[in-house]
């Protein structure tokens, strides 16, 4: 069975899981040829390994709290930050508590 993805123009709900956190697994939401939206999962303790991405992205922590790593810099972001990135920029995210972040890739040919 395919996976649901919005189409263009219908409503996304990108509220707090809260109480479904835990329960609930990373997964995108809408992707074009030029654009591609998910809400990424993860538990406390648990990081992603640095990588890049070839277009421009945006990562906003919809709930819990995340350490952002670009490089040497580490920066904590909390339900309502967002932080934009220009492509090929390594980063890693690692969770200090359960976290729900919603992702925007600018897909590039």
């Amino acid at each position: 069975m395919a996976l649901h993805h919005a189409l263009s123009g219908e409503l996304i709900d990108i509220r707090p899981l809260e109480e479904e956190l835990k329960t609930t697994v990373t997964k995108t939401l809408y992707k074009s040829d030029r654009l591609e939206v998910f809400r990424m999962i993860i538990l406390e303790g648990r990081a992603t390994p640095a990588h890049h991405v070839s277009g421009e992205i945006t990562v906003q922590c919809l709930e819990g709290t995340i350490e952002f790593i670009t490089g040497e810099t580490t920066q904590l972001m909390r339900k309502g930050d967002l932080i934009c990135l220009a492509g090929n920029v390594n980063h890693a995210v690692k969770a200090l508590e359960d976290a729900s972040v919603l992702v925007t890739i600018l897909l590039l040919d």
